[in-house]
């Protein structure tokens, strides 16, 4: 297992990143601790979160991935061992949002202090803000890396003329530039991201981290049809994919997967990792089994004949 370079930025990851959204969603503290001990132990290290995770639970106002994490970074002393990914620009309620100074300026404070951290490897945009100038947003990323709070800068939910346009201003004012792009990309959703946003960031060596890279947990297998919809509080979110390109996709995973003694969601996994220009996918767990599952997907080699096969199931021509 090699490390990959997130765009040009210095920074070096394993090729799986653990996603922090459901800290304080799905799993408390105490499990998200075994979680996260259990995933550097496995000799992992990327963790990608947000301001925002999970403001969507009654009850919470957001913040409470990111102090879960903190809380984990003070108790375990492990800061050195991971590279710490979170996000701005959400809206976090009383008019909090977006990529202005005067926004990114506090939040990253806020973020900083409930990573319970003096950095923040990778700093980044979550949703484009078209209501601030790039110049703005990308000149005060420049002053928090000049200031050692931010070490590199990416960007989520940008489309490909707007991702140009960032790297183009980064470029003609000597500013700090998106060195990684976060889009929705897995077997079953590849279109936009293969026809609008793949070329951009191969010419100019953006990194890829996928998020949703098992489409809302449909790739582990786990959902087959309606009935299964209700294992888990994602399951709301799967229906869409249960048409017969989706059970296409399945019965491809289900073949590769006994052919190289896997699971459906290593393969998964392990066909994002093989994708030219992709960093690492975004994946979570809620237990160690699962985590077991994510960590062996990025031993998984997979043969050019397994991908040829799972690109034809996943065929929007089918």
């Amino acid at each position: 297992m090699e490390k990959r370079e997130i765009g040009n930025s210095g920074l070096k990851v394993y090729p799986l990143a653990f996603g922090g959204n459901v800290f304080g969603w799905t799993i408390d503290e105490r499990e998200s601790f075994k979680i996260l001990d259990a995933f550097v132990d496995a000799g992992l290290d990327f963790i990608d979160t947000a301001d925002v995770y999970a403001k969507w639970v009654p009850g919470n106002k957001g913040g409470e991935s990111e102090t879960i994490i903190g809380n984990w970074l003070k108790k375990s002393g492990k800061r050195d061992k991971v590279i710490i990914a979170t996000k701005v620009g959400k809206p976090m309620g009383d008019g909090k949002k977006g990529l202005s100074r005067k926004y990114i300026t506090q939040a990253v404070e806020s973020s900083l202090k409930r990573l319970q951290t003096d950095y923040i490897d990778l700093y980044q945009s979550h949703d484009d803000d078209k209501d601030t100038p790039l110049l703005e947003t990308l000149e005060t990323f420049t002053d928090l890396i000049k200031q050692g709070k931010v070490r590199a800068i990416g960007a989520s939910n940008y489309d490909g003329i707007r991702l140009k346009e960032a790297l183009q201003v980064s470029k003609d004012n000597g500013l700090a530039s998106y060195e990684c792009l976060q889009p929705e990309y897995n077997l079953y959703s590849r279109e936009y991201y293969e026809k609008e946003l793949e070329s951009v960031c191969r010419e100019r060596n953006v990194g890829v981290i996928s998020y949703y890279s098992l489409a809302s947990g449909f790739l582990t297998g786990k959902y087959r049809s309606e009935n299964d919809l209700s294992q888990s509080s994602r399951g709301t979110g799967v229906k869409n994919f249960l048409t017969p390109r989706g059970y296409k996709i399945l019965a491809g995973l289900d073949k590769i997967a006994a052919e190289f003694n896997s699971t459906p969601a290593g393969v998964a996994l392990a066909w994002i990792m093989a994708r030219p220009g992709i960093t690492a996918p975004i994946a979570s767990a809620t237990n160690l089994k699962q985590l077991d599952d994510l960590v062996k997907s990025t031993q998984l080699k997979l043969t050019s004949g397994a991908i040829d096969l799972l690109n034809i199931a996943s065929s929007y021509s089918n």
